[in-house]
């Protein structure tokens, strides 16, 4: 978790206790305040320790249980500047998997340049329904979010129809293990390799992979988008992280081109990709 995101949430959890201790008719206990909101003191606990990210729901409830009912929306714009930066699958999830498909489209529409690093999946603007089918359940399995996998699918294609559109540059590179993946049966990976054999040498797209073979200079990491230099979306297990600052982004263009480096591109990315089809 990042440094600053932590912090921020540890500032939330002093203001809440702040309220807390100044309840207007008297200072309320944890145990007091878990029993008025119907909590485990824990819960308290962690959410005044910065240790759990508090939903809007909690804050408001909070802001009532403690008498402090006009400090609610200063909590929720707090919890606002958090999530703008660090978008948990819970919550992202509690509607299924079409809206983040939606929220993240509009990103990519406003955008010009957007380059692509993945390192144990095809990249999403390249591929099939079969494919992105299994990814969407496996993802729903795992985050037990509801199932709006169709849905999401229709979306996610949609999407690529940009990848046609003259304006746009799509640099995309991927770990040869992205290739090998069993995360859909052999039938609907080959439809999906043939798919990124079809992509090489389409005008708007750039598409790269890094050999197992190839000497590396830095690890292949973890999977990231980078919006004309103005936006990052770093994706891990809990969380999506969505980096506007100066700094993060040049670390991440870093690390972009550091990778470039081992890639391969054109026909020697053709050959990788279509050993990988014949092992099937």
């Amino acid at each position: 978790m990042s440094t600053d995101f932590q912090a921020a949430r540890v500032a939330l959890g002093a203001r809440l206790r702040d309220l807390r201790v100044s309840a207007p008719g008297g200072r309320l206990t944890g145990t007091q305040l878990a029993g008025r909101l119907g909590w485990t003191h824990s819960k308290v606990y962690k959410l005044e320790n910065g240790r759990q990210t508090a939903s809007a729901a909690d804050l408001r409830a909070w802001a009532e249980a403690t008498g402090h009912p006009g400090a609610a929306d200063e909590l929720t714009a707090r919890l606002g500047g958090l999530e703008s930066h660090i978008r948990s699958w819970r919550r992202q999830l509690a509607s299924g998997h079409r809206p983040v498909q939606d929220a993240i489209t509009a990103v990519h529409a406003a955008t010009t340049t957007l380059r692509i690093w993945e390192n144990c999946v095809v990249a999403g603007m390249l591929q099939t329904a079969d494919y992105a089918r299994a990814v969407f359940t496996r993802h729903a399995d795992l985050m037990r979010s509801p199932r709006d996998t169709e849905e999401a699918v229709r979306a996610r294609i949609r999407r690529q129809e940009a990848l046609y559109d003259s304006g746009k540059r799509y640099r995309i590179m991927m770990w040869e293990g992205a290739l090998y993946a069993r995360i859909c049966p052999p039938p609907v990976l080959a439809a999906q390799l043939d798919r990124l054999l079809s992509i090489i040498g389409l005008d708007t797209v750039e598409l790269g992979v890094v050999p197992f073979a190839a000497p590396l200079r830095i690890h292949p990491g973890n999977g990231f988008w980078i919006y004309d230099e103005r936006l990052v979306i770093a994706e891990d297990w809990h969380a999506e992280l969505w980096l506007d600052d100066a700094g993060s982004i040049e670390t991440y263009l870093r690390v972009w081109d550091t990778l470039r480096e081992s890639a391969v591109f054109g026909a020697e990315a053709q050959r990788v990709i279509a050993r990988a089809r014949r092992e099937l």
